[in-house]
């Protein structure tokens, strides 16, 4: 069997230690993610998935906008600086991907195709696990780490008015990238007999 894929796919993991040794030119990075999220499957090929690249000031300013929001959440400043801690190494990758569903889109399929309506909202999500783990995989296969955070529904309106966003579009997760600085940690597993079924 071939397994580049499989083998691909052990390669993205979770990598929280980033920096910005990058070689990748700004473009040729937008290129990639831009690809990997056209060629992602959406459900009725209605593309659902949007997404918003932040490099440099705008990288910082998105987790800067995560920390402001997030002290008024902590209940103490002990755990703030902690929370504060984590998303500074965010800050300290090279760059962002902002993952979005057009809920536009969604809505008209909802009403276009009645019968299904109930679905398009969850298929929009898994189009959204599709594109996660093809940006994901392929910043991995060019040597990048990421990690994905889920800070929405927090911070939507601060990132909306920061960066233009339209109000159709839900903010769905944030994927910060960059150089390897150290390694992920062993992944475990469960057992398979917990998770599969096999039936000839």
């Amino acid at each position: 069997m071939q397994e580049q894929l499989l083998n691909l796919a052990k390669q993205r993991r979770s990598i929280y230690a980033l920096g910005r040794n990058v070689s990748a030119s700004d473009d040729e990075l937008s290129t990639l993610i831009k690809d990997n999220i056209k060629w992602a499957p959406t459900s009725f090929n209605n593309q659902t998935t949007r997404a918003v690249i932040l490099f440099g000031n705008s990288h910082e300013q998105l987790w800067d906008i995560v920390g402001k929001r997030l002290k008024s959440e902590v209940p103490t400043e002990e755990a703030y600086q902690k929370t504060l801690e984590k998303i500074n190494g965010f800050k300290s990758a090279y760059g962002t991907v902002m993952f979005f569903t057009d809920m536009d889109i969604v809505h008209r399929f909802e009403n276009d195709f009645a019968l299904y309506a109930d679905n398009f909202f969850d298929w929009s999500e898994q189009a959204q696990g599709s594109a996660q783990f093809s940006v994901w995989t392929a910043l991995a296969e060019n040597g990048l780490g990421a990690n994905l955070q889920h800070y929405n529904p927090l911070i939507d309106d601060e990132v909306r008015a920061a960066f233009n966003i339209p109000d159709n579009w839900k903010l769905r997760a944030q994927l910060d990238f960059g150089s390897i600085e150290a390694p992920a940690g062993q992944k475990e597993f469960m057992a398979d007999s917990d998770r599969f079924k096999v039936f000839n």
